[in-house]
């Protein structure tokens, strides 16, 4: 997993539930579309759910 992979990651499991793309980039201090792009993969390699509609939590 690359680093920006595990930043977003752990920026999620540390606030505990389902966040915005927005609010997980200013948790891990990086930028909305990186975070999105991001989001996008994780969530086809099954390590990210979407709990409900434009909200995102780490799958496990």
């Amino acid at each position: 997993m690359e680093g920006k992979e595990k930043k977003v990651l752990e920026a999620m499991k540390k606030e505990g539930k389902p966040l915005r793309p927005g609010d997980i980039a200013k948790k891990a201090a990086m930028d909305k579309d990186e975070v999105a792009k991001i989001i996008d993969k994780l969530k086809k390699e099954g390590k990210v759910s979407s709990p409900k509609r434009c909200f995102y939590a780490p799958a496990d």
